[in-house]
């Protein structure tokens, strides 16, 4: 159910916005009153005119919402606020700012009513508001227009960015305005793929975010938005700093407990974003006893099974990945896991296949998996046969890649499987080069759709055939797209020690890897 929220029942008696209001629609949630969260809250604050303290704790509870991407429920702040002080012009602001794109999405035409009479809300009570507020207010003025059009957003996006370029000029010393310019900034880039370090419009960004943040290390808006800027570069590291303070600036919301696991993954540092994750799945479940915010808790959870995939967290990595199969309906990344991990007889248990050519695909080459190690060899080479078809079939995508890349790096993976089952190790190394191939086409994703890279498989094949400079050269270029995985390391450890060599780096490496593990590899040479 939507409802509409009447224009006389905040005091808007003009008749023109009150018709205009009766037209806007809001969530349901809007029909309850937003309530405080004190204990989720961080130390954050941004004063504003208003004598009245509730708006005042209101207007900071919805900035940090805003700040987590937690946007229902920072408008709802937003309006609070303003209830509880209907001349704070800058409380209007609050509502009309979190309708607006964010870097996860772009304004619907749903939300862009509701920004714009909002925010006309604003400038009719701009008399009351300080100079400041007064400039933030008429930044908006250009970013919110009446007959929005998603096609043309960019003009908008542009004025805005140019807008608040003004600000954070003239209130260099006022770290949000200069994060809210900074946020403009990336909304005029592409949100996904990798970005390139000598792009001038990246080293702008760069360049104003790390600025706020050489003020204030923990300023949870500009460090969020530094870690989405840097995680798909070669120097995801940039974010490092900013993190380790990011997770607890507002503890009760998940996503920004969650953040620091981007920079982390990138890094290397599996167990780090396994405690980031875990914090923020327990964020997710505090949401239903009023004392966190669940924000797109599946992608805590698959960020979660992943790091611990890659760092040999067996227990973590299942565990999460059956609270995501109950949560979402989908058992592909519960069976993933499984397999991962060499629990192969549990993978009958996860339940039934899910819709969808991708999972369903990620769920079959599990279940051919299993039963190739189970000595099911029929159902291993109908699965792989299937897999195969749809490779050379599929339009699917999956988020952001071609399906087929994740299928055929699947079906590569068990046709190598079952080749070195049948003895021909040469045919098993072939099939896991195609996996390669298919896998090495993905692009960026966070976290990335498979919890291994095939390099794992034909890095373990090289060495069985004794070509041992290849296996550790996949293994290394793994490394370099995975730091620190145990699997990796733990191959370049052996494929050197059959060539009767050590590398003492790759050994330390591997043992700080270990402190956390739950599981053993075998060594190759027993």
């Amino acid at each position: 159910m939507k409802n509409t929220v009447l224009a006389i029942a905040l005091g808007w008696i003009c008749s023109g916005m009150l018709a205009q209001a009766q037209e806007i629609t809001y969530p349901e949630a809007f029909n309850e009153p937003m309530q405080l969260f004190p204990s989720a809250m961080g130390s954050f604050h941004f004063p504003i005119s208003s004598k009245n303290e509730l708006a005042q704790t209101y207007f900071d509870q919805g900035f940090q919402l805003m700040y987590s991407f937690a946007k229902e429920e920072s408008a709802r702040s937003f309006r609070e606020a303003y209830l509880a002080d209907p001349d704070c012009a800058i409380c209007y602001w609050g509502e009309a700012w979190s309708w607006g794109s964010y870097l996860n999405g772009a304004m619907t035409t749903a939300e862009a009513p509701r920004a714009y009479f909002v925010l006309q809300q604003a400038l009719a009570r701009i008399d009351s508001a300080s100079p400041k507020e007064a400039d933030m207010i008429r930044a908006l003025q250009v970013r919110y227009i009446e007959n929005f059009d998603p096609e043309n957003r960019r003009v908008q996006d542009q004025a805005y960015a140019d807008s608040m370029a003004t600000q954070a000029a003239k209130y260099p010393d006022d770290l949000d305005i200069n994060t809210l310019y900074a946020d403009a900034l990336f909304l005029l880039e592409e949100r996904r793929g990798y970005r390139d370090l000598d792009d001038p419009n990246v080293v702008r960004l760069h360049q104003q975010l790390l600025s706020i943040l050489e003020k204030d290390i923990m300023h949870p808006g500009a460090c969020h938005l530094l870690v989405h800027a840097t995680e798909s570069t070669t120097k995801p590291e940039m974010a490092a700093p900013c993190a380790r303070f990011l997770g607890n600036s507002i503890p009760g919301a998940s996503h920004i407990n969650h953040m620091p696991s981007h920079t982390w993954n990138e890094m290397g540092l599996w167990h780090e974003a396994v405690r980031a994750n875990t914090i923020a799945w327990h964020s997710d479940q505090k949401a239903a006893f009023g004392l966190g915010f669940a924000i797109y808790p599946t992608h805590n959870l698959t960020m979660l099974y992943y790091a611990a995939s890659m760092g040999g967290e067996s227990a973590a990595a299942i565990q999460a990945a059956k609270d995501l199969s109950k949560l979402s309906r989908n058992p592909a990344m519960h069976a993933l896991a499984l397999i991962r991990f060499g629990r192969f007889d549990e993978v009958a248990t996860v339940g039934e296949a899910p819709v969808g050519e991708i999972d369903k695909s990620m769920y079959d080459f599990s279940v051919g998996y299993a039963a190739l190690k189970l000595d099911d060899m029929a159902t291993a080479k109908s699965t792989v046969k299937a897999l195969e078809e749809l490779t050379a079939t599929t339009k699917a995508r999956f988020r952001f890649h071609d399906g087929k890349d994740i299928v055929g790096t699947l079906a590569g993976i068990l046709a190598g499987e079952i080749a070195w089952t049948e003895g021909n190790l040469e045919a098993a190394a072939e099939a896991f080069r195609v996996a390669t191939s298919y896998y090495d086409n993905l692009n960026y994703d966070e976290p990335e759709p498979l919890p291994f890279s095939p390099r794992h498989w034909l890095g373990s094949a090289y060495m069985a055939l004794g070509a041992y400079d290849s296996a550790i050269a996949e293994y290394r270029l793994d490394l370099e797209d995975h730091p620190h995985n145990i699997w990796s390391l733990f191959g370049v450890q052996q494929a050197l020690a059959m060539k009767g060599e050590k590398d003492p780096t790759i050994g330390r490496d591997l043992e700080e890897a270990s402190t956390y593990a739950d599981i053993w590899l075998l060594d190759t040479k027993l």
